[in-house]
């Protein structure tokens, strides 16, 4: 008995002493939380995660909780550097003949990360994989000095080893050619996959990789940037990854909507200089021979500008250009998203604008490709309703498209989600248009997806079912943090 008893004050005194400490380290926590300033939605999130989650919430943290601003992507010395060699200086930067909004929206850019406004740009818009895959093998094919290429997700799949094979075969004749890919989001390939490209003299890297024990510092922020330079010509940013279901929609889906584009002009300096500073933020030497986008002008009339934004920004900028483009919108909002966990300062401007009786409409895919955020974006979609914005569910497949247009002149194309991910946690890039014919052409394509929508109705959308609407209310909770 007393052997027994002994026993159990020695458990009792290990779980009390666990609980102890722990529950200190979750006030120590809460503490940090509350001294950081953040989002006090978001910070009550996390709060709420840590109370009600014992152990997994504390986990949850350390893995995604923690703050990276502020935190430098490249040395000055090498920024520097890099403006020397006036890679992104535009040569026509002037924006006379654009709306006051278009204006502030440039100047906003500018002031944010310096991002500068360039004029005489070409535009091509894909809005199926299977056609951005074909102008794209046709573009790598035809690459004779640089290759600077960079995707979340790079599968080992018939695409990946297409564009796998052709970037060999560049390699092989002599073209220059650098990969980045996300770790995390290119998890699921082999690393022969990409040790059989480094064989053949490609320089490819994985962009904050996760390895132990630095696991909790790196997990949480990735780099969903999709950009691609080819003789410092011609660049291709969206929403589309290297794998198959971009073009058959994989196991899952039927089909997937998305939307990337080809651009040549100016732009492409830009492009240039944000793959050049995540290349050297990974380690690498600083990019210094690729040629000059000036000497391969091809010709255009669209006024672009491309916006990079992260976790190491003092502000969240593409957030910012998007809160910007709404609150000036004057007549029309058109947006498609795969997941739609808005701020709550973006989704009070959208309320407002369609109060102001601005013609606003959201698209998002009826079923996404994660359950957890389909249940959290339709947890917005009443409030949306009463203010009298239009939501549209995709089901023809996924929608996987990341867009907005605005008023007449304004649209956008990139990585970033309409989401708190995109906007706080991710790595991002966006390509900002000014142009009549272009806006046009998004309105074109975002009445033709429409047709292959359900429109949500106040009175049906308030019968769905008890169990519905609770986990969507549950979700919504972690949406800061999802």
């Amino acid at each position: 008995m007393f052997h027994s008893l002994a026993a159990y004050l020695g458990i009792s005194w290990v779980y009390y002493t666990f609980v102890v400490i722990y529950a200190v380290t979750v006030v120590a926590i809460v503490g940090i939380i509350i001294s950081e300033n953040r989002n006090p939605v978001k910070s009550l999130a996390w709060v709420t995660v840590l109370l009600l989650l014992p152990v997994v919430g504390l986990v949850l943290y350390l893995f995604f909780g923690r703050n990276i601003k502020n935190t430098r992507m490249i040395s000055r010395r090498n920024r520097r550097r890099l403006r020397k060699r006036d890679i992104r200086q535009p040569r026509d930067t002037h924006t006379d003949g654009l709306s006051p909004e278009s204006r502030q929206k440039i100047r906003l850019g500018r002031s944010l990360t310096g991002a500068p406004f360039h004029r005489g740009n070409d535009v091509r818009i894909f809005t199926s994989g299977a056609e951005k895959l074909a102008a794209f093998k046709d573009d790598l094919r035809r690459a004779r000095r640089s290759i600077c290429i960079q995707y979340y997700i790079f599968c080992n799949d018939r695409i990946g080893n297409e564009i796998s094979d052709i970037l060999i075969e560049r390699a092989r004749a002599g073209v220059d050619i650098r990969l980045i890919y996300d770790h995390v989001g290119s998890w699921s390939t082999p690393r022969s996959f990409f040790d059989r490209m480094r064989r053949h003299g490609i320089k490819a890297h994985p962009f904050f990789k996760v390895t132990f024990p630095q696991l909790g510092t790196k997990l949480n922020w990735r780099n969903h940037r999709k950009i691609c330079v080819i003789d410092g010509a011609v660049g291709y940013i969206g929403g589309m990854n290297i794998a198959d279901r971009y073009i058959d929609g994989g196991t899952r889906f039927e089909s997937w909507r998305d939307t990337h584009a080809r651009v040549s002009g100016p732009i492409v300096a830009s492009l240039l200089y944000s793959f050049a500073v995540d290349w050297n933020f990974m380690g690498q030497p600083l990019i210094d021979d690729i040629a000059d986008p000036m000497a391969l002008y091809e010709g255009g009339d669209v006024g672009m500008q491309m916006l990079t934004s992260g976790p190491t920004s003092q502000w969240p900028d593409i957030a910012f250009i998007f809160q910007k483009a709404i609150a000036t919108a004057k007549r029309r909002i058109y947006i498609q998203t795969p997941y739609f966990l808005p701020t709550d300062s973006i989704l009070k401007s959208l309320q407002a604008a369609a109060l102001s009786h601005v013609d606003v409409r959201i698209m998002i895919p009826q079923h996404s490709d994660s359950a957890m955020l389909t249940y959290a974006s339709e947890s917005y979609i009443a409030e949306c309703l009463r203010a009298g914005i239009k939501f549209y569910r995709y089901t023809a497949g996924m929608l996987h498209s990341k867009t907005i247009l605005v008023d007449d002149e304004f649209s956008t194309i990139g990585s970033s989600n309409f989401d708190f991910r995109s906007f706080e946690h991710n790595f991002e890039a966006n390509l900002f248009m000014y142009s009549r014919e272009v806006n046009e052409r998004m309105a074109e394509i975002f009445r033709a997806d429409i047709h292959n929508c359900h429109r949500v109705v106040p009175a049906e959308w308030r019968r769905r079912p008890l169990w519905h609407k609770a986990m969507q209310s549950l979700l919504r909770l972690l949406s800061p943090i999802l």
